[in-house]
């Protein structure tokens, strides 16, 4: 399939949603559920149009997407060393593992009444909460990662002469990277929900209070342009984290979608055999062994 048919492809999914939604909100269908209590997609159109107008939908919009990357770019930062510290020293994974395994299941919105009371200003509060949130899962990746490399990289470094830092710098890092973002993927995504709920608690300003403000004077498209906002804010920064992995893992094998045909193996034709590789070979040739091929590596 062509890359223009799948850009297509999505375009017709969105049109069809959206066509389905206005469907069922402009006729007032309530079957168990009441689409009728939802706005239409006109009428959160209409209202998306005057918010882009105006200063205020920016300003939320700034101050969102302030917090969470300074919260996701700490996150990023702590998690992978503490991740590969307590991967790579067992001191480390002795006094920092019992208290990080306690809190990491406690979730991160949860630690808002420890962050009002905690930081002097609501702002350092929402960032520590966005942190919290993507920290967990970049130091689980990043710790799985680290361990689950061979031993062999390293000790042909250590063999070269290169010292402890020649090693996590060629050897450590490198190899762990797409565990790294992993979780870094993981991570955007769960800053995002934890910085809008932490806005609609304690903040001032910021997509999630201003969603939550126009819940509580029941201006639904308002809110439902909050919901959208956040949606495409979370795939564009989610993307982002993907495609900078992908731009630093370049030298990984990709897998890619071929059609049946090409993967279908070929034909054995008369007078000839096939190779493993798929080739035709003539007959009466003989494949040589895999082993026969490397001699000239071994031979003096």
């Amino acid at each position: 399939m062509t890359r223009p048919v799948r850009y297509a492809l999505r375009l017709v999914s969105l049109a069809v949603t959206l066509a389905l939604w206005q469907l069922l909100t402009s006729r007032d269908i309530d079957v168990w559920l009441r689409f009728s209590q939802f706005p239409t997609v006109t009428d959160v159109a209409r209202t998306f149009a005057d918010r882009l107008s105006g200063p205020g939908y920016w300003t939320d919009l700034t101050d969102s997407l302030t917090r969470i990357l300074t919260g996701f770019l700490l996150a990023a930062v702590l998690g992978v060393a503490t991740g590969v510290l307590v991967a790579r020293s067992r001191l480390a994974e002795d006094l920092l593992g019992p208290v990080l395994e306690v809190v990491r299941p406690i979730p991160a919105i949860a630690l808002v009444p420890v962050a009002i009371l905690l930081f002097p200003s609501n702002e350092q509060g929402i960032v520590f909460i966005t942190c919290t949130a993507a920290f967990f899962p970049v130091l689980v990746s990043t710790r799985h990662a680290v361990r689950a490399l061979t031993p062999v990289w390293e000790e042909a470094v250590r063999t070269m002469g290169g010292g402890r830092w020649r090693v996590l710098g060629s050897v450590v890092l490198p190899g762990a990277l797409p565990g790294v973002f992993g979780g870094l993927s993981v991570g955007i995504g769960v800053s995002w929900i934890c910085v809008i709920s932490a806005e609609m608690i304690s903040g001032q300003y910021g997509v999630g209070y201003r969603t939550w403000q126009d819940y509580t004077v029941v201006d639904y498209p308002g809110v439902f342009v909050g919901m959208v906002t956040i949606g495409v804010l979370g795939w564009l920064t989610s993307t982002a984290v993907e495609l900078l992995g992908r731009r630093l893992t370049h030298w990984l094998p990709r897998t890619s979608y071929a059609p049946t045909a090409a993967r279908r193996k070929p034909a054995r034709t008369a007078g000839a055999a096939v190779s493993p590789a798929g080739a035709a070979v003539p007959e009466g040739t003989r494949a040589q062994p895999e082993e026969a091929h490397d001699e000239h590596l071994v031979r003096d």
